[in-house]
C-alpha cells in the first residue's frame, strides 16, 4: 500500500517541478512514480548532442539553480546565456532526487514503474502497489512529450533502406548518399545543425520540411543583464499587436521587428511551435538548399520516397534520419484541478517546469478547486502559426488575474522558473508604452481570437 498526500504520476521535468513546490511549501507527502530507471523523464531517451532551447536559468526545479548562470562563448548560442545539455538535465535532477526529495523524508520514489488502473505495477519484477482512496493523483504525463527514440516512424520504410532515428546520428559513418534530415520541427533544426556543425557539406543534407516554421529570437528569451531588452520585446508585442489592421499584417509587423523569424523569407511559415533559434543559427540553417516542401513522408522505398504531393529519388546509399515524433504534442484542454486528481498542463505557454510549479504554489496556497482552476488557465502547446494569437491571449488573461493577487504577484517575484518576474522592473518609458497599448492589444487579440474561432484567416 502506498501511503502519500499525492501520488504523482511522471518523473519528468513537470512532476518535479510540481513536487519541488509541494514539500517546499506545504507538509504533504509525495510518492513519485515513473517508467524510468532515473528521474529526469523524456531527456532519458533524447539524443546525446540534445540542449535546452531556453536558457538553463529558466529550467529545472524552483529551489536548484541549473547550470553556472554563465554565458556561451562558442557555437550557435555565443554571447548568450548557457544551454543545458541532455547529461546535464539528467545530473541535475538525479541531485535533486537524491540530495533533496528522498532526504526530506516526505518523498517516495518508485522508478521502473507503471500507473494501471489505479495501482502501482513494477515493470521489472511484476510487484503490485495499492494507492490509498485519500491520495491526490497528478498527472504529470498528460502532456505526452514523445521524441524520436520512443516509438518507430510513422510511415513505411522498405528492407534495406537506412532509417535511424536521430539518437543513432553520432554513430553513422559518412554515407555515400548524403543524409535526408524528415521532420521540420526542434528536432529537425537540432539534426540539421549537428550535421552542418561536424563539418558535413550543406549539398549533401536534403531537408524534407512539411511545413515552414516561425521561429523566436533566443536573444530576446534572457535573463538577468538581458532582461531589459527581453522585456522591451514583450512590450513591442502589445504595440504591434494593437496598430495591427489584420492577422497577416501583424505577422508582417512582428517579423519586420525581429520578433519572430523564418528560414525562407519567401515562404509564409504556417507552423509555430516556440522553437527558439539565433541568427546564427538561421544563417547556417539557410545554408541547406535542398529542401523539399512536398506534405509529409508517406513511405521511403529503395529507390524513392513518396510524400503527401510528390516522389523524390533515393537510395540505400542514403541515411534517412527520422525527428518526426511530436515533441510538444497539442492536447485537449482538461480542468488541471478535478476532485481527487490534477492534471498538469501549460499555464504560459511553452514553459513547463515553470506551469508545475505554479501549479503546486497554487495547491498549496488557495482553497477549492474553482478558485485554482481560474488561476490556471491552461495554454496549450502552439501548432499552427496562428496559434501564436492564441498562445498570447492565453497569456496575456492570466497575467491579468495573478496582477490582481498581490500574494501571488510576491510569489512570482521569488521564482527562480519565472526569471521575468524577478528581474528588475521595467523602466518608465516600458511602463508607459504598456499603459499605452495593453487594453488596445487584448481588444484586438479577442478580435483575432473570434475570427480564428470562426473559421477565418485574416
Amino acid at each position: 500500500m502506498i501511503t502519500a498526500d499525492y501520488l504523482v504520476i511522471g518523473a519528468g521535468a513537470m512532476g518535479m517541478a510540481f513536487t519541488d513546490v509541494i514539500i517546499a511549501e506545504t507538509d504533504a507527502t509525495v510518492a513519485l512514480v515513473d517508467r524510468h530507471a532515473k528521474p529526469g523523464g523524456h531527456w532519458n531517451d533524447a539524443y546525446p548532442f540534445v540542449r535546452l532551447h531556453q536558457p538553463s536559468a529558466f529550467y529545472g526545479v524552483n529551489s536548484r539553480v541549473l547550470g553556472s548562470d554563465r554565458k556561451d562563448t562558442q557555437g550557435g548560442n555565443a554571447g548568450l546565456y548557457e544551454l543545458a545539455s541532455g547529461a546535464e538535465v539528467l545530473a541535475y535532477y538525479d541531485h535533486v532526487m537524491n540530495d533533496q526529495f528522498l532526504p526530506s523524508g516526505r518523498v517516495q520514489y518508485f522508478p521502473m514503474c507503471d500507473d494501471v488502473g489505479g495501482e502501482i505495477v513494477s515493470r521489472v519484477s511484476g510487484q503490485r502497489f495499492e494507492v490509498t482512496a485519500t491520495t491526490r493523483i497528478v498527472d504529470a504525463t498528460y502532456m505526452n512529450v514523445t521524441v524520436p527514440s520512443m516509438r518507430a516512424p510513422v510511415y513505411d520504410v522498405a528492407p534495406g533502406v537506412r532509417s535511424h532515428p536521430l539518437n543513432d546520428l553520432p554513430k553513422v559513418a559518412r554515407p555515400e548518399g548524403g543524409y535526408v534530415v524528415v521532420g521540420a520541427g526542434k528536432t529537425g533544426a537540432d539534426a540539421c545543425l549537428w550535421l552542418l556543425g561536424n563539418g558535413v557539406d550543406p549539398d549533401d543534407i536534403s531537408w524534407i520540411m512539411p511545413r515552414d516554421s516561425w521561429y523566436l529570437d533566443r536573444a530576446q528569451i534572457q535573463p538577468g543583464d538581458f532582461f531589459e531588452n527581453t522585456a522591451a520585446c514583450f512590450v513591442e508585442q502589445f504595440r504591434h499587436i494593437a496598430l495591427s489592421t489584420s492577422i497577416d499584417d501583424l505577422f508582417d509587423r512582428l517579423e519586420a521587428a525581429g520578433l519572430l523569424l523564418r528560414i525562407d523569407t519567401e515562404i509564409r511559415p504556417t507552423m509555430y511551435r516556440c522553437s527558439t533559434v539565433t541568427t546564427a543559427e538561421l544563417d547556417q540553417l539557410r545554408r541547406i538548399t535542398d529542401v523539399i516542401r512536398l506534405g509529409r513522408v508517406r513511405r521511403i522505398d529503395a529507390d524513392q520516397i513518396v510524400l503527401d504531393d510528390g516522389v523524390i529519388p533515393t537510395t540505400l546509399d542514403t541515411v534517412h534520419v527520422d525527428c518526426t515524433a511530436d515533441g510538444l504534442e497539442r492536447r485537449p484542454v482538461r480542468p488541471v484541478f478535478e476532485e481527487g486528481r490534477l492534471t498538469l498542463q501549460t499555464v504560459r505557454h511553452c514553459q513547463q517546469v515553470f506551469s508545475a510549479a505554479f501549479i503546486a504554489h497554487v495547491e498549496a496556497a488557495y482553497e477549492g478547486d474553482i478558485a485554482k482552476n481560474d488561476l490556471c488557465g491552461v495554454v496549450p502547446h502552439p501548432d499552427r502559426d496562428t496559434d501564436w494569437l492564441r498562445t498570447c491571449h492565453g497569456n496575456a488573461v492570466n497575467a491579468a488575474r495573478w496582477g490582481a493577487d498581490p500574494a501571488l504577484q510576491g510569489w512570482l517575484a521569488e521564482a527562480r522558473l519565472d526569471g521575468f518576474s524577478r528581474s528588475a522592473p521595467p523602466s518608465n518609458e516600458l511602463i508607459a508604452v504598456v499603459m499605452e497599448f495593453a487594453m488596445p492589444a487584448m481588444a484586438k487579440l479577442e478580435q483575432y481570437v473570434a475570427v480564428l474561432d470562426a473559421g477565418g484567416d485574416s
